[in-house]
């Protein structure tokens, strides 16, 4: 199957998930994983109309942003952040997924204090395991008032999970969507909830999700280096 024919497969997906939903297809931003793939699979999905693009490392992230600059393209760092990496993360991308401890947002803000406002996610911890990426969802509301009152060039869009291997995606993304509404009531704007991937999207967007991270189902299975 073709590229296009890959996505436009997945993309009919996700529209038949919306329509059983009750929602609009301008609720959903649909953000192609491209970890590992070269930098020509991003020149075609643009030239296909993808306009978000997500990668989970930073140097992968800001080799491909400084190669691909001129692309009208949105670049989405969806990977856990390291605080000694935030300014080259801050360089590269225009929204972040993965805040989830004060430390990462105050190296983000400090990065460009007075720059273009960045787009960030609180990363909410499902699991039990508290190694995991992710604030605790107890501390999701703290964190986002941390961000308005401390780090004023950043954009708090929403929150951000993985559903948990160990539970059904359904159960996970209703619990995603009550520490959502947790975290709208200190930050009223908010709105957006960034799950689903490839094998639980349907799911997520049942539960309010409004950006999907999707890779192999459009992309391809991922090479095995860069």
């Amino acid at each position: 199957m073709s590229l296009a024919e890959s996505l436009a497969s997945v993309d009919a997906r996700i529209a038949e998930a919306v329509r059983a939903s009750g929602r609009a297809p301008s609720e959903i931003t649909r953000i192609v994983v491209t970890k590992f793939h070269p930098e020509h699979v991003i020149s075609d999905l643009a030239a296909l109309g993808v306009h978000d693009i997500g990668e989970n490392r930073q140097q992968e992230l800001t080799r491909k942003h400084d190669a691909l600059g001129g692309l009208d393209v949105r670049w989405h760092f969806i990977g856990q952040a390291q605080t000694k990496k935030a300014r080259a993360i801050r360089a590269a991308a225009d929204v972040v997924h993965s805040v989830d401890r004060e430390r990462i947002a105050d190296a983000l803000h400090r990065a460009d204090p007075s720059g273009d406002p960045l787009d960030v996610f609180l990363q909410i911890n499902l699991t039990d395991d508290p190694a995991r990426g992710g604030v605790d969802p107890a501390g999701a509301a703290a964190l986002a008032e941390h961000v308005l009152r401390e780090c004023p060039s950043l954009t708090l869009r929403g929150v951000m999970a993985v559903a948990p291997l160990d539970e059904p995606p359904a159960r996970a993304f209703e619990r995603l969507a009550s520490i959502a509404a947790d975290v709208r009531s200190v930050a009223p704007e908010a709105t957006a909830i960034s799950a689903g991937m490839t094998g639980d999207f349907a799911e997520a967007i049942a539960h309010g999700a409004t950006h999907l991270r999707i890779g192999s189902a459009i992309t391809g299975p991922r090479p095995t280096h860069d």
